[in-house]
């Protein structure tokens, strides 16, 4: 159980939460939704004890285990990620250090009282589940990612997103009663972000999560709790659902100011006609306070929404020509001996949006700086088309950001047409007004980063954009600008992301890149990469336990987008022939079996008739047999016409295809 007391906070003139008294049942999955700046990773601290509320507080259950994720890694970690990761288990964990060290204690005691301290101690680690810690421990790293090396590997010589990994890790571990989440899928690649979401599936605990990733929100969310102007209200469902229930509340609301405001014109017009006569001096007064309480609820039940929402228009480009990057034979890495992926080819044409997914350090992001030629290629060749102009997104903005200029200069220095005035505009539209525009960029948070980079890369009128992680640090409302902005883009994208909802809404193509070094280009978005990797046994990179491990010696080249089309028209072909073929065998026997209960139930009416009113037990006997006989025949027929709607739908895509 989770509740909110009376929870007030503030910062200054800024009012997180007022008053605030609600209550979330144990085992409820509750997404914390609101708007940037709202304060949610501040109601986050306070449920963990990291931050203080004003007045009021917050109840757990008495006893209650809560794990958090924190800001930093562990700054002094056990000597290797193995060991880090069991340490999460605060309860089973110390109980393992005791015994290896009463072990080595009674190498030299071998009293009574120490044997029996241990086989205590023994017992109750066992009780707990010590004897499996550590394979649990390794189960987790590995669907998180880590492979066998890191997983020895001291966690100091772990970059900055691989320690906050195994800080999820030991959460995991952990098995807490009340888990707290601020966005737990950053850092995370595709197939550990099914892990991710699988674990938390399975979590029987209560969960707390903020995330910026929809489609997470919508399918892990049971409830979504929505913070804004100083109130939390609980909502029903996942954040779609919320979306639907808040129209409607809003709806609501709107519709009650309409009537608070058409009663205050009435008070206000019987003030203005009255108010001067003696007679009605009385009543004049009792409107005037009316219209004050009036003007209270109004107040109060505001809906006005401060919250800016940026404005991405991308610019009409030059067209280039059909072939807008030709990939051949090529290796990538930083170093001729460390090759991430090799014989890598591929050609994108123009208006393709090309997704590149896979495991994290497999050489996504190398990839796309190659092609933009931040770094050179280790061999092979990577042209680019007639006409094409290409700018490059970076993940992380502040390696390609001029920290110590201003951020109205970024822009300006992004292209030479650009001028102040220009640039004041397509800042303001990143949500960058007033005298903002000129602080400089190493002041800003990693979201406004993003913002600006992405300014900075609208003024290049390019029409090939290449962009690394370009959803991250944005909120939902930005991302969803952002699909909108590049669905209607006129040149070629290539892009790595982890969300699946922004892979889906934009992929024409998906390019998956494997540990082992093999590419492959895949037509159509993700599920029909999942669809067509089954046909053709290429691994499945959103199945964490399907990537294979490191074969450098076993390469497959990625075919060029025309001779894909084909094998996948094919394929397509062939599988919908098959469904069809098996949905005609199946409404066959579908149909006979309807013949042979019709016929049934035909008999026993007519049974049931011959026997009339005088045998009630045979007849109430006849009855349930009708009455089982009668439900059977309406499942079939339910399965008849599904398959009779599976069949047609076939045939028009077949048809369509010219292939019926």
């Amino acid at each position: 159980m989770l509740r909110f007391e009376g929870l007030t906070k503030t910062f200054g003139d800024r009012v997180i939460t007022n008053d605030v008294s609600l209550n979330i049942p144990d085992g409820s999955k509750v997404a914390l939704v609101g708007p940037n700046g709202a304060g949610k990773t501040t109601i986050l601290n306070i449920v963990c004890g990291l931050d203080e509320a004003d007045h009021g507080k917050i109840a757990t259950t008495k006893g209650a285990v809560i794990g958090y994720l924190p800001q930093e890694p562990n700054p002094e970690p056990e000597d290797d990620v193995l060991a880090e990761c069991i340490g999460g288990d605060e309860s089973v964990y110390p109980l393992k250090k005791r015994l290896a060290a009463l072990v080595i204690k009674m190498e030299e005691d071998h009293g009574e009282a120490l044997l029996k301290e241990y086989e205590e101690l023994e017992s109750s680690y066992r009780t707990q589940g010590g004897y499996s810690l550590e394979a649990t421990a390794k189960s987790i790293l590995v669907g998180l990612g880590f492979h066998q090396e890191q997983i020895q590997a001291s966690p100091l010589n772990l970059s900055g997103g691989w320690r906050m990994r195994l800080e999820l890790a030991k959460i995991f571990l952990k098995r807490p009663d009340l888990l707290i989440l601020d966005e737990p899928t950053n850092h995370l690649d595709l197939p550990s972000l099914v892990f991710v979401e699988s674990w938390l599936k399975r979590f029987s605990g209560t969960l707390v999560f903020v995330s910026h990733d929809r489609s997470l929100l919508n399918r892990l969310a049971k409830k979504t709790l929505y913070l804004e102007g100083g109130r939390l209200t609980l909502y029903s469902g996942g954040f779609d659902d919320f979306l639907n229930q808040k129209a409607e509340r809003q709806a609501q609301e709107a519709s009650a100011q309409a009537k608070i405001t058409a009663r205050i014109a009435e008070h206000e017009k019987f003030v203005a006609r009255f108010g001067a006569k003696a007679t009605k001096a009385k009543q004049a007064q009792s409107r005037l306070k009316m219209i004050a309480k009036l003007r209270s609820l109004e107040r109060d039940d505001s809906l006005a929404d401060d919250s800016g929402e940026v404005v991405i228009n991308l610019p009409t480009v030059e067209k280039s020509g059909r072939e807008v990057v030709s990939v051949e034979s090529l290796d990538i890495g930083y170093h001729p001996e460390s090759v991430l992926c090799s014989n890598l080819s591929f050609l994108i044409e123009r208006g393709s949006r090309v997704a590149v997914i896979g495991a994290n350090g497999i050489g996504k992001s190398t990839l796309l700086k190659t092609i933009a030629e931040v770094i050179p290629s280790l061999s092979g060749s990577c042209r680019l088309g007639h006409k094409v102009s290409l700018a490059y997104f970076a993940q992380d903005q502040a390696t390609v950001l001029d920290l110590d200029s201003s951020l109205i200069e970024n822009v300006m220095s992004a292209s030479t047409k650009v001028g102040q005035l220009a640039a004041r505009k397509i800042l303001g539209s990143f949500l960058f007004s007033g005298d903002s525009v000129f602080k400089v960029a190493k002041v800003l948070s990693g979201g406004e980063k993003n913002r600006l980079g992405m300014a900075c890369l609208l003024v290049k009128e390019a029409n090939f954009l290449l962009l690394d992680e370009p959803t991250n640090h944005l909120d939902m409302a930005s991302v969803e600008v952002l699909v909108e902005a590049l669905s209607r883009y006129e040149g070629t994208t290539m892009f790595v992301s982890h969300n699946r909802e922004f892979i889906d809404a934009l992929a024409t193509h998906v390019l998956v890149m494997l540990p082992d070094g093999r590419a492959r280009l895949f037509l159509g978005s993700l599920d029909d990469y999942q669809r067509l990797a089954a046909q053709t046994g290429f691994p499945n990179v959103l199945v964490a336990e399907s990537t294979p491990e490191k074969r450098p010696d076993e390469n497959i080249v990625a075919k060029p987008l025309g001779a894909e089309s084909a094998e996948v028209a094919h394929a397509e072909v062939k599988r919908l022939r098959q469904q069809k073929r098996k949905a005609e065998t199946k409404l066959g026997k579908c149909e006979k079996q309807q013949n042979v209960l019709e016929g049934e139930v035909s008999q026993l009416e007519a049974d049931m008739a011959c026997i009339g009113s005088s045998d009630f037990e045979r007849l109430n006997e006849l009855a349930s047999e009708l009455e089982t006989k009668r439900n059977k025949l309406s499942e079939i027929e339910e399965f008849w016409l599904l398959l009779s709607e599976e069949i047609e739908e076939c045939s028009t895509k077949l048809e369509a295809m010219g292939r019926l």
